[in-house]
């Protein structure tokens, strides 16, 4: 069973999401909190697995409330719910230790997937907010911000994988487009992960775009 902890300032909101994750047979809510205090004091009281983490709320936001759990409790698993207006801050959340982002209007089985997904110790997304942080790194490459180097020992495919990474492209996708199949790619990924030191999939694909690999639309 997976324990999913709501922290959202929106009552309705956390009502909403409180209902869905109890609408599934392998989750279960252990507890609210409407801002980043209330939120450390329940992840230490309740152990959740999942942490839904709203970014803008009083006395303590989402960002700070997610480093200090990381630090604490590296093992739970925080899922960042944001908007469109939030962008500038997506790369802080994410420097914090969220381990994937979701927009707030996401399919209900969109959602319920990215907490069995962040459970499993992966890196859920919405594709939007992926290409939202890929956009902010083609623009920070423009700037004056260096360029990082790519491993020396990729290989073709591997740096072809990578900028469809940086696309926001599934696995599946890059398969079709590659004509490869899903696992051959998936091995292409966690090759990539090895090589170029990337904690999860955001951060290769923030890479992807840092290094000229996702050209700027």
């Amino acid at each position: 069973m997976i324990r999913v902890l709501l922290v959202d300032d929106q009552r309705l909101v956390r009502a909403g999401l409180r209902m869905l994750c109890e609408s599934a047979p392998d989750m279960t809510v252990v507890g609210e909190a409407e801002n980043g205090q209330q939120a450390l004091r329940l992840v230490e009281q309740v152990a959740p697995d999942v942490v839904l983490m709203d970014l803008r709320m009083p006395v303590l936001d989402g960002t700070t409330a997610t480093a200090r759990i990381h630090a604490s409790r590296p093992a739970v698993r925080v899922v960042v719910l944001t908007t469109f207006d939030d962008d500038d801050h997506l790369f802080p959340a994410l420097a914090a230790g969220a381990c994937g982002f979701l927009v707030k209007d996401a399919a209900p089985d969109e959602l319920l997937a990215a907490i069995r997904a962040a459970a499993a110790g992966e890196t859920p997304f919405s594709p939007t907010v992926l290409r939202r942080l890929v956009d902010q790194a083609v623009r920070a490459r423009l700037g004056e911000a260096p360029t990082p180097a790519l491993p020396d020992n990729l290989t073709a495919r591997e740096r072809e994988v990578l900028a469809l990474v940086g696309a926001g492209l599934s696995n599946r996708e890059i398969a079709d487009r590659l004509h490869l199949g899903v696992t051959t790619v998936k091995t292409h990924v966690a090759s990539l992960l090895s090589k170029t030191g990337a904690t999860n999939r955001i951060r290769l694909a923030l890479l992807a775009a840092q290094s000229g690999l996702v050209p700027q639309e």
